[in-house]
């Protein structure tokens, strides 16, 4: 039995014909792990992975130097990320909170024993030998060569040329900040509460009601009216003194770190190893970006005259709003075209013809999934057969978080059998629910934000490398992104669009002219997305600079964001505290314009003539994807573009994206 796209998003609806095979095998517990069938699992778990790495720590310590040596620390670090990256995930989705319960101190158990692993001398020692025998390393292949150089770094960085009372601190000092990332992370998603007697009562119904309170769990920055978005604005931002000093303690406890460890800020350690080396450079590329972009942004001050800051305090979401008005774009009328089946049908269709790859559906077994909405796909290639597997949790729940996300639940890597280890991963959305008379309907944002995480996913499947320690998308910050923001690219080309944009009722293909606004109103509102990038990632850099920080959080928000963004801070509000990616992104925010910039190079050089061109899909899996971590980024990003760009060239790419004459997003399919 198969489903086909259409159906199998369709939680009720039963297959009308054959278009998947489904390859089922017998899986008990979450993602097929055994001992996952109850969250007591997670100790047992647990306690086998550090059972695994004793023994595994102590043969490191007692080979000889050669490749076996970062084959051995390879398998130190697999079965240690088995558990933890699995329960990373469960920690904040599975709807059970026992399981999230154990999950939690699962990640907090393993996260210990890598902080202690990274300052063992005895264990630094075997690698450092193989490290200073150049016979051994000379004859080791490039990939290996460098995944032992990481290994050696993540040594460096915490701390293991300190003496024991030191690196004892160091030690300590990285657990605390892992509590402190996951108490920011909660607290950024927890609603605040008001009296519901306040709010006018024609708005009440938009906020959940417990009682006399109403609960403001977002920016309800979608909705129409004024009033709306200015109560959740306010509501929601309003500053929480415990979230508060818990961003200072991250913030504080990172730089004592960075400092212990040798570093002048938290910045320059967290930069180590990226594109951009060093916190001079991120900003250098910042600055310029922003000096170029205000030139452009001039074309908003007729939309900026119109708006109210403290009426409508969802700024760049209130311009787009203005700007859907402008160009009559609203989304429902998008809505019909873009089924949650015909999205998965388009992006099978494209990774087909400039992949090779295809899709398939599965079915899981009792207990695999945490939640009976989520789906399961394989990832086949035509020739090379299964690459991997994608668990689909794309639709919104209580206590779900409302953001979108990719998560590694296990790392491919060439196993000591011969055999490969399968890369699996979770894609996380909030996309609404399918009902019986009507299929999962998206938005454009929502469809462009699925090719985005799918990005995410394909790099997952393709990076295949030997060790896991490098698979997939772990990689330099600023080039994880890459593969992403490069699909937002194809999401956004009427050529792709085309092949899938179906009305749900009728089969209309979506009409040209529909997409040519929609993307003319994405080119305006660029400059505005461009600028609210430009000051997330320089407060980012702030907060991470030089402490102590001469003024508080919020402080430095209100400047900075006047001055970088050109949009009043609202008074009573501290935006800061709700954002999470101070979390996995610290210091590294940056990272989303650069890899935007290679992004944009990537598709006007390779894919903007052809988004179907199959040569220039093989060559993307071969420069880019096939390499993970494995390869310096910037001598991926050169091999794919035929030169190694400048910063000016990173800087012209972003500013040519903005070009209201630049036709990227819209090409003539005949």
């Amino acid at each position: 039995m198969c489903l086909s796209f259409q159906t199998f998003w369709k939680p009720n609806g039963l297959p009308e014909q054959i278009t998947f095979k489904i390859r089922g095998t017998t899986l008990y517990g979450l993602f097929g792990v055994p001992e996952l069938s109850c969250p007591e699992g997670f100790q047992e778990a647990q306690e086998r992975s550090l059972q695994e790495t004793e023994r595994l720590v102590q043969k490191a310590c007692t080979t000889p130097p050669g490749k076996e040596i970062v084959m051995i620390f390879d398998q130190l670090s697999d079965a240690l990320c088995r558990v933890a990256d699995l329960a990373d995930f469960v920690k904040i989705a599975h709807p059970d909170f026992a399981f999230r319960e154990a999950a939690e101190e699962a990640c907090r158990s393993i996260g210990t024993m890598v902080e202690k692993l990274n300052t063992d001398v005895d264990l630094c020692q075997s690698l450092r030998k193989l490290l200073a025998d150049k016979g051994v390393m000379e004859s080791l292949d490039p990939e290996t060569r460098r995944v032992a150089e990481l290994f050696m770094f993540d040594f460096e960085i915490s701390g293991i040329h300190l003496d024991e009372e030191k690196r004892r601190r160091a030690v300590n000092l990285n657990v605390k900040i892992l509590d402190l990332c996951n108490e920011f992370l909660i607290g950024s998603h927890l609603p605040n509460k008001v009296d519901k007697h306040i709010l006018p009562e024609h708005i009440r119904h938009h906020f959940a009601v417990e009682g006399n309170y109403a609960q403001i769990s977002g920016l309800n920055a979608d909705s129409p009216d004024d009033l709306v978005r200015e109560v959740a604005y306010k509501v929601f931002l309003y500053p929480n003194a415990q979230q508060l000093h818990c961003l200072e303690e991250l913030l504080t406890s990172r730089n004592l770190l960075a400092q212990l460890v040798g570093y002048d800020t938290f910045a320059h350690r967290a930069l180590q190893g990226t594109m951009a080396k060093t916190p001079g450079n991120a900003n250098c590329e910042i600055c310029q970006d922003k000096y170029s972009t205000l030139k452009d942004f001039e074309m908003m001050k007729g939309m900026k005259m119109k708006l109210n800051p403290i009426k409508s305090v969802s700024y760049i979401l209130h311009l787009l709003f203005l700007n859907l008005n402008e160009y009559n774009i609203e989304p429902s009328l998008y809505c019909p075209f873009f089924s949650l089946g015909a999205c998965m049908e388009g992006l099978n269709i494209l990774f087909n013809k400039l992949l090779g790859i295809s899709l398939y559906a599965e079915q899981t077994e009792k207990g695999e999934v945490w939640c009976e909405d989520v789906r399961k796909l394989a990832v086949v290639h035509e020739q090379e057969g299964l690459l991997g597997y994608i668990y689909c949790d794309f639709f919104q729940r209580p206590d779900k978080p409302y953001q979108d996300c990719h998560f590694t639940i296990r790392g491919g890597r060439l196993k000591e059998n011969g055999e490969y280890q399968l890369p699996v991963v979770v894609l996380m959305l909030s996309l609404p629910h399918s009902t019986s008379s009507l299929p999962t309907l998206l938005t454009p944002g929502m469809m462009e934000n699925l090719f985005h995480e799918m990005g995410h996913a394909m790099h997952s499947m393709l990076g295949r490398t030997r060790y896991q320690h490098v698979t997939g998308t772990r990689c330099s910050t600023d080039f994880a992104e890459v593969p992403s923001i490069l699909m937002e690219y194809f999401a956004n080309d009427y050529r792709v669009v085309n092949q899938f944009a179906r009305h749900y009722k009728t089969g209309q293909p979506l009409p040209k002219h529909m997409v040519s606004r929609l993307c003319e109103s994405k080119k305006v509102c660029a400059a505005a997305d461009m600028q609210l990038q430009i000051f997330y990632a320089v407060l980012d850099q702030i907060y991470h600079g030089k402490h102590p920080l001469e003024k508080s959080t919020t402080e430095i928000l209100k400047e900075t964001q006047e001055k970088f963004y050109g949009l009043p801070y609202v008074p009573n509000t501290a935006w800061q505290l709700r954002f999470n990616h101070l979390v996995g992104y610290g210091a590294k925010y940056y990272s989303y314009l650069m890899s935007r910039a290679v992004a944009s190079m990537v598709w006007k050089q390779c894919f903007v003539q052809d988004p179907f061109d199959r040569a220039m899909g093989e060559r993307y899996r071969r420069e880019m994807l096939a390499h993970g971590g494995g390869k310096e980024p910037m001598l991926m990003v050169q091999g794919m573009l035929q030169k190694r760009p400048s910063v000016e060239d990173f800087v012209d790419a972003l500013v040519s994206d903005l070009d209201q004459d630049f036709e990227t997003f819209f090409m003539d399919s005949e």
